[in-house]
């Protein structure tokens, strides 16, 4: 087993939050770094975003948590049916230019559906192709989009890189959640018995995977930074860059 305080890395892990349906960015910030342990929110680098489009309804967390709200993309009661789906992924790629670069993305509720998919078409070279690859995901609460129109490209091939998801006992998408988990490569799960919310870390289980996945990051950003500080641009090259 890992340790939480984490080996000196180069840098940390950054990432950019993409929120819940009709929350924002400070929302998820509090819902994060307000539930996750410092050892864990200290090992990583988290942006955190506030969606494009203002709700265009009741928001589930009114009276719980301060306005505005948000939301990523507008859809029918059947979620099949989307609307400015295509300026969110715009959106989100100019996000990540101005303040990237970013190592992954995470993503809860809608953000997180969001998140999954951005990665599969990015890897189909359908989405966030001006931007680095995304090489991490950390899906809470999550599932797939059902329409055939983004299934058909994001989960057409299973994504390969490192996604740590996270499963409720009592979330209404467990079910979604664990469907999605099939379209990734050896993912790492954290399961907690509350619903539909970022949980706390708190039981030792948990907290041991998590430690597993920003291990697997730490060491892996560690040697591509020391990959690249071995590499030194000759001459000829400099001057192409300048």
């Amino acid at each position: 087993m890992g340790s939480l305080g984490g080996a000196a890395v180069a840098r940390r892990p950054r990432f950019l939050c993409l929120h819940g349906f009709r929350t924002s960015g400070e929302i998820m910030r509090r819902q994060v770094v307000g539930k996750w342990p410092a050892e864990v929110t200290a090992r990583l680098d988290l942006v955190f975003a506030d969606a494009p489009f203002p709700a265009e309804g009741k928001s589930d967390v009114e009276g719980i948590f301060d306005p505005p709200y948000y939301e990523w993309f507008q859809f029918d009661k059947g979620f099949t049916e989307y609307r400015n789906l295509d300026k969110c992924y715009d959106y989100i790629e100019d996000l990540m230019i101005k303040q990237g670069p970013f190592d992954g993305l995470m993503g809860f509720s809608q953000g997180s559906i969001l998140s999954a998919a951005l990665v599969g078409l990015q890897q189909q070279g359908l989405a966030l192709t001006r931007v680095p690859k995304i090489n991490y995901l950390m899906i809470i609460g999550g599932a797939r989009f059902r329409a055939a129109v983004v299934a058909d490209k994001a989960y057409a091939v299973k994504i390969k890189i490192p996604s740590l998801h996270f499963l409720g006992d009592n979330d209404f998408l467990k079910s979604a959640g664990e469907k999605l988990i099939e379209s990734f490569v050896d993912p790492y799960i954290i399961r907690h018995p509350k619903g539909h919310t970022v949980p706390r870390l708190v039981d030792e289980k948990s907290l041991e995977v998590m430690c597993h996945f920003l291990d697997k990051m730490e060491k892996e950003i560690s040697e591509h930074s020391s990959t690249e500080a071995e590499s030194p641009v000759d001459v000829d090259e400099k001057e192409m860059c300048i």
